[in-house]
């Protein structure tokens, strides 16, 4: 954890998921789906050749993706035809106090962590709910 003083509040860093499954926006839409069925995870970021965060791939949008192929008889497509983007992120160095309430305003189950400009974790509403049991609990 981050040295601070004991009346200081947990910060997002602290509690997110370092090791991230990434997709690409190039991946076919349905290998990206059998990775997060495999991995049993609802999403996952996606990223360019640059490793820059341009998307996320959720099970909603790989729904969608497969309503499109029982109507069209094929599983084509790429991530990038059904990714959500833009991506709302927050920074590593917030409070878990200001991301929990991005929880509450927003209608996301994870957000991207980010530090100085580069992906370096994810905050789900469980690493929030964690946080904040492992603090008042």
């Amino acid at each position: 954890m981050n040295t601070r003083s004991a009346d200081s509040l947990p910060l997002v860093a602290d509690f997110m998921t370092r090791d991230l499954v990434t997709l690409t926006p190039d991946m076919e839409i349905n290998r990206a789906m059998n990775i997060l069925l495999d991995r049993r995870i609802s999403g996952a970021p996606v990223l360019d050749s640059d490793g820059l965060l341009v998307g996320v791939l959720t099970k909603r949008d790989c729904l969608k993706a497969a309503l499109d192929a029982s109507y069209y008889r094929d599983w084509g497509g790429h991530v990038d035809a059904y990714m959500s983007h833009p991506v709302t992120t927050i920074d590593a160095s917030i409070d878990i106090i200001s991301a929990t309430n991005l929880f509450i305003e927003k209608p996301f189950r994870r957000f991207p962590v980010m530090d100085s400009g580069n992906l370096v974790g994810q905050l789900s509403r469980t690493d929030a709910l964690r946080a904040l049991a492992s603090q008042w609990g």
